[in-house]
């Protein structure tokens, strides 16, 4: 990438100097940022730049570039819009994809710019933070239900990454970072635009879902939101624009939720959405996919929504895996699935959720076998190879049922009971859950 103008560097005196982009272009740091865009890969940006393509152009280039965001004169490309449905399944959500080289650049900017801001954001704040995670927050959040607030404010903020004031959002920036030229890059990334349909639309507000310096910013964003609760002693958890408060009445969560609805609106613009707002008990809301149960000790799950949209995601991967050798299945589409998501529900503390998942995968697998043999011969010649009578295996085969009904019936049950799925690898959700736990007690 070039020599490191060390004369430069030896400026930098500290975070918040005058001299923090030569911080950023500094070549330990920009070689961090290349090693992190590579290994998140992603998609190509608006000039079709691969991650793949990117060291063999930097080779020819960078100097160009570092000299250019330098002197300020950095001219970033717009983003390209992508368009993915919500989980819940209600309309979209829409991600900016900067070109890599626009990725690379803002990974730069965000591994110097994170160490100035993070260490003063709060404690309650979970979201994009290192050290901390979304299980982290949930912990959290069961800690102050079982402290006796058993009331939830759960705000949310109607399409906050769209929403982003640019001029409230670099006065914030601005009280840390002094250096001109990193502010005005950044002012530059918000206002670069967005390509949709080879045409370039102007960014007057938001701050786009997709690259590497969004999560950053949006924490500086919602910083005033969370010194606002703090300073009215309230007890909260946020992972970026999720936020909830906990209270110990339904008076007293209306009190706070019309209160932080105007101190948002009007201190910071952004909008509150009221439809999905709402003072709750937090085994009636979700927060970060999990709810939780009512008891006084209360227990954390997987909420109902997040159970509905696994089972959309697993229902996808059935349809597309039709035909497909069954353990190669198991092994490369569906247990990285099962893993994930044990993983990241690890935390729970009741099983019946799992074992329900768990019998109902068993029984798709079973749909799946009965679809591939079709003919009634072929099911009959596999029933009685599974142990099957023969005259119990030709009535089951030929009884004209449909495949769901038949991969829950006692033929299939016995002719692939749960040790064959066991010895194909299937995964258990409970027994993945548990080990989880395991480890980290």
């Amino acid at each position: 990438m070039g020599a490191s103008n060390a004369a430069a560097e030896k400026e930098l005196t500290g975070p918040g100097t005058a001299n923090l982009m030569e911080a950023v272009v500094e070549r330990s740091n920009m070689l961090t940022a290349l090693h992190r865009v590579e290994s998140n890969k992603g998609a190509a940006g608006v000039d079709r730049m691969t991650v793949a393509e990117l060291r063999a152009y930097l080779k020819e280039q960078w100097p160009k570039i570092r000299e250019s965001l330098l002197s300020g004169s950095y001219e970033p490309k717009p983003v390209r819009r992508v368009e993915i449905p919500k989980p819940d399944g209600k309309g979209v959500r829409k991600l900016g994809i900067p070109t890599v080289v626009d990725r690379l650049i803002q990974q730069a900017l965000h591994q110097v710019m994170s160490p100035i801001f993070d260490p003063a954001f709060s404690g309650s704040s979970y979201g994009f933070r290192p050290g901390r995670s979304a299980q982290d927050a949930v912990k959290q959040a069961r800690a102050y239900v079982r402290e006796g607030r058993r009331w939830v404010v759960d705000l949310d903020l109607e399409k906050f990454f769209d929403r982003v004031n640019h001029d409230i959002l670099m006065a914030r920036v601005a009280g840390k970072v002094k250096d001109k030229r990193v502010l005005l890059l950044i002012r530059k990334y918000l206002q670069a635009g967005v390509m949709e349909e080879g045409l370039t639309v102007a960014s007057l507000e938001g701050t786009p879902q997709g690259g590497p310096l969004s999560p950053l910013l949006s924490n500086i964003m919602l910083d005033d939101l969370d010194r606002e609760l703090e300073r009215r002693g309230h007890q909260f958890c946020r992972y970026a624009d999720d936020c909830n408060v906990y209270v110990k009445s339904r008076h007293a969560g209306e009190r706070v939720m019309e209160s932080l609805t105007r101190f948002l609106e009007q201190k910071l613009r952004l909008k509150v959405n009221r439809e999905k707002s709402a003072v709750g008990r937090p085994w009636e809301r979700k927060f970060l996919g999990y709810s939780m149960t009512f008891h006084m000790k209360a227990l954390l799950k997987a909420a109902p929504q997040s159970v509905k949209r696994f089972r959309l995601k697993l229902k996808e991967l059935f349809r597309v895996g039709r035909g497909r050798n069954l353990e190669r299945f198991i092994r490369e589409a569906l247990n990285p699935v099962i893993r994930g998501w044990a993983n990241y529900f690890h935390l729970s503390g009741t099983r019946g959720t799992f074992e329900e998942l768990d019998e109902w995968l068993r029984r798709k697998l079973r749909c799946m076998l009965w679809r591939q043999w079709k003919r009634v011969w072929t099911r009959f010649k596999r029933l009685k190879a599974r142990g099957l009578g023969e005259v119990r295996a030709w009535k089951s085969a030929t009884n004209g049922r449909g495949s769901w009904w038949n991969s829950g019936a006692s033929h299939m049950n016995e002719a692939f009971p749960r040790r064959f799925f066991d010895q194909l690898g299937l995964l258990s959700l409970l027994t993945t859950v548990r080990l989880a736990q395991q480890k980290i007690n």
